[in-house]
């Protein structure tokens, strides 16, 4: 099944952090198909005053099943050092987000699909963008538009190649 995930990092080697995260994935199951461009973003949440991030999204293919799929991206978040005890928000060496799964609509304890903040974060949404232009939710809800009537602010500039 194809899927969506947001990997974020502002704690240490950033970069490191996310070209490691690809490769933990592959390890468990989940089949990393086209990687987007490296963006630097500014902080969003209840945490502002912390150092930017550096946010990428990749395509995936996996025969995970949601909550093994959240599991797996839990692993590799915890193998790159992310601390799960601190607030919400807190800076970190490795976030690892699941965005869409197939056209799974979802909502456990655990999990929700898709995301719910996926149309709010510029962060998430330009990477997304550029790795599928045309890219909707189940619901037929389009990215695109999404990213164009979001508020100006949440800076996301991109860098080039992860």
């Amino acid at each position: 099944m194809r899927g969506y995930l947001g990997l974020g990092s502002n704690v240490g080697d950033s970069a490191g952090h996310l070209r490691a995260a690809i490769e933990l994935l592959g390890e468990r199951g989940v089949e990393v198909e086209a990687v987007s461009s490296l963006y630097v973003t500014e902080p969003v949440g209840e945490i502002l005053d912390q150092p930017d991030f550096l946010n990428a999204a990749v395509r995936i293919e996996t025969e995970l099943e949601p909550e093994a799929l959240l599991d797996a991206c839990k692993t590799v978040e915890a193998e790159r050092g992310r601390a799960f005890d601190l607030p919400r928000h807190s800076p970190r060496p490795l976030d690892v987000d699941l965005l869409l799964l197939g056209e799974i609509e979802l909502r456990t304890d655990r999990l929700t699909l898709p995301h719910p903040e996926v149309t709010s974060r510029r962060f998430v949404l330009a990477p997304l963008l550029e790795l599928d232009p045309e890219l909707t939710l189940p619901d037929g809800t389009s990215l695109a538009e999404a990213l164009v009537a979001l508020p100006a602010g949440q800076r996301v500039d991109r860098l080039g190649p992860l």
